[in-house]
């Protein structure tokens, strides 16, 4: 029952993150070329620059990190890879979407992840098990038609050894003994 909300929530959060990276990319190939137009290496702005902006405004820069509680826009620690708490908590950080904070962004991968992991080893598994009952169905109608065949085999031979039966007592051969007709001469 918990996996169904789970997975509304999961593709809710893709199609939120799908519509503001589809516009984030629209923005940044405007501002790239203007700036190609201008013909000039101004760099970006820095984040710190854009303390006291809005969430949307900061995080137009990819590098980039918006805090809530502060208003403060703040170069994204790279060498980390999630902003360290005396930086900003993760529960108040926001980057890439201003809409969405780390913890939730965190779990939804996660969760995205080990389902992904989950689904992958239960495709193997049963891959290998629908395998091996293809074997174990086989290998047991093998074994049913050699069963058949050594039956039929069975009857043929009675049916000969009865045949052959007749045909030595109509001639006078018994089976018992091979000696059998050079002692009875009759």
């Amino acid at each position: 029952m918990g996996f169904i909300p789970v997975v509304l929530l999961l593709f809710a959060l893709s199609a939120t993150l799908a519509q503001s990276t589809t516009t984030q990319r629209t923005n940044v190939t405007t501002q790239t070329t203007t700036q190609t137009t201008t013909q000039t290496t101004t760099p970006p702005p820095s984040c710190e620059s854009k303390n006291g902006t809005s969430c949307e405004e900061c995080l137009s820069n990819v590098n980039c990190l918006w805090c809530i509680p502060t208003k403060r826009c703040l170069t994204y620690p790279a060498k980390t890879i999630l902003p360290p708490h005396s930086l900003c908590p993760l529960n108040d950080a926001r980057w890439g979407l201003c809409t969405i904070n780390f913890q939730i962004l965190i779990i939804t991968v996660s969760v995205a992840g080990a389902l992904l992991i989950v689904g992958f080893f239960i495709c193997i598994f049963c891959c290998c098990k629908c395998e091996n009952i293809g074997s174990a169905r086989f290998e047991n109608n093998m074994n049913r038609k050699a069963d058949k065949r050594k039956t039929k085999q069975g009857e043929r031979t009675a049916e000969l050894k009865t045949r052959h039966d007749e045909i030595r007592q109509k001639y006078g051969l018994s089976r018992a003994s091979p000696y059998a007709r050079f002692e009875n001469p009759t």
